[in-house]
């Protein structure tokens, strides 16, 4: 996966605090017009949303996307249930992973590849306290490791 022609519009810089990321997917997502203009202008929060598979489709949940000013009408629902594009051997892959104890799908960032908007999704496992604090003072370690040695 090459990363020619891809504009990062917005990231889930809470996830990887969050959770233990196992496997990420690429998916679309069906978007109504004036939600892409929002994306583009980086209007998107991510709290307290995920996806999950039903029917035998994924659904992205509780990503809220401001309306965009410009459309007055034509704005949705900022919170809706939106539909992600995936190939149907790829659910049918999660279907099995998220039925595992304890996975969830997390969205981490939605950028733009070649103008068409995608989302990438982080198949996950929630984190104790004791593995946030763990990850934390390796990060801490790792930066000043670093430091010492862009000091020599």
């Amino acid at each position: 996966m090459s990363d020619e022609g891809v504009k990062v519009a917005a990231r889930n810089r809470k996830a990887r605090h969050e959770f233990e990321i196992l496997e990420t997917f690429e998916a679309g997502m069906a978007l109504k017009g004036p939600e892409v203009k929002s994306i583009r202008e980086g209007q998107v929060s991510f709290q307290d949303s995920f996806a999950r598979v039903s029917g035998g489709e994924v659904w992205l949940h509780s990503l809220h996307i401001s309306p965009y000013e410009q459309a007055n009408r034509a704005n949705v629902d900022p919170t809706r249930t939106r539909k992600l594009l995936l190939h149907r051997h790829e659910i049918r892959g999660l279907v099995g992973k998220v039925e595992e104890k304890g996975l969830t799908l997390v969205p981490l960032e939605i950028y733009f590849r070649r103008g068409v908007a995608k989302v990438r999704l982080g198949l996950a496992r929630g984190k104790k306290l004791h593995d946030k604090r763990e990850t934390l003072k390796k990060k801490a370690q790792e930066r000043d490791a670093r430091r010492a040695v862009s000091e020599r």
